[in-house]
C-alpha cells in the first residue's frame, strides 16, 4: 500500500515487528505524509503499539496520526480498483495470516465497434466505459453493452508468510495470477521444517501446481542454502518458480 500510506503486518513475530521499527522511523520523517494507518491482527498491533510508543516515540507527538487497524477475515480494505481480504493460515499461533489482493473485474471497452458505431472521442466514451448509456451530438442512444466485451476478472494476488500447512490454502490460491510464499528449508529437511511450522521448496511447488498458480515467487529462503538449490527443488515441479529478493520489483498482470 505505498501510495496509500498503508502498511499490512502479515505475522507478530519480533524480527518482523523490529523491521517495522525502522521503517517507522524512516515514515514518519516524510512530511508529505497525512496519516499512516497499519493493519495487522490484534496480537501483532499490540506488539506494534508497544514498540512503537515505548521505543520509537517514547513520548514524542508522531507528525501524522498513525492508526492501528485490527482486521481478521474477509475483506478488510476496498479501493477504487482492487480489494484486499485477509485469511487464516497455519503457523506458530492464532495471529498469523494471509492475504488475498484482487483487481476489481470489468468489461473493456472494445475501440473497434465505438468507431463502427461513430461513436466520438469524449465523454461519450467515458460513459460507455463506466457503464452508463449515452446520448450522441446527433440523437443517438448507445448501450454499454453495444461496445463493451465480455466481463474479465481482475489480476488476483496472493500472499502467504510463514505457514507449516498448505492443504487449506488450495482453493484460496486457485487459479492466482501470482503466489508469493515462503520457501524456508529444502525437502532434505522437512522434518525441521514441519517442527517449526515452515514449509520447503517443494512443498510450495506443490501448491502452486495443485492451486493452478500462473507465478511463483518464493521468500524467506534460510541462508544454509544456495538460491539455485531452491530454484532446482522449486522447478523440478513448478517450472517458473523464482525466488524473490529484496528490492526485486515484478509485475503481475492478468493476461
Amino acid at each position: 500500500f505505498k501510495r496509500l500510506n498503508r502498511i499490512l503486518i502479515t505475522h507478530a513475530h519480533l524480527d518482523h515487528i523490529l523491521g517495522l521499527a525502522g521503517l517507522l522511523s524512516t515514515l514518519m520523517r516524510w512530511e508529505s505524509m497525512e496519516e499512516l494507518e497499519i493493519f495487522g491482527s490484534a496480537g501483532a498491533l499490540e506488539r506494534i503499539h508497544d514498540l512503537l510508543y515505548g521505543v520509537v516515540l517514547r513520548g514524542v507527538t508522531p507528525p501524522m496520526p498513525i492508526h492501528l487497524r485490527p482486521i481478521h477475515h474477509g475483506v478488510f480494505f476496498e479501493g477504487e480498483d482492487f480489494s484486499v481480504r485477509a485469511f487464516q493460515v497455519e503457523h506458530r499461533g492464532p495471529d498469523c495470516l494471509g492475504f488475498v489482493f484482487e483487481e476489481k473485474g470489468r468489461r473493456p471497452f472494445l475501440p473497434e465497434l465505438a468507431e463502427a458505431l461513430a461513436i466520438p472521442p469524449g465523454p461519450w466514451r467515458r460513459d460507455l466505459v463506466a457503464g452508463l448509456p449515452t446520448t450522441l451530438p446527433d440523437g443517438r442512444t448507445i448501450l454499454p453493452e453495444m461496445v463493451l466485451g465480455p466481463f474479465k476478472p481482475g489480476t488476483r494476488l496472493v500472499h502467504v508468510g510463514d505457514v507449516g500447512n498448505v492443504e487449506s490454502l488450495v482453493e484460496i490460491c486457485r487459479d492466482a495470477d501470482a503466489l508469493v510464499i515462503e520457501s524456508t528449508y529444502l525437502q532434505q529437511e522437512a522434518d525441521m521444517a514441519r517442527q517449526f511450522s515452515h514449509l520447503t521448496a517443494r512443498q510450495a511447488a506443490g501448491l502452486a501446481l495443485k492451486a493452478g498458480v500462473r507465478q511463483l515467487f518464493l521468500t524467506h529462503i534460510s541462508r544454509r542454502y544456495r538460491e539455485k538449490e531452491v530454484l532446482a527443488e522449486a522447478q523440478e515441479i513448478f517450472p517458473g518458480a523464482v525466488v524473490a529478493r529484496d528490492f526485486d520489483t515484478y509485475q503481475v498482470k492478468r493476461e
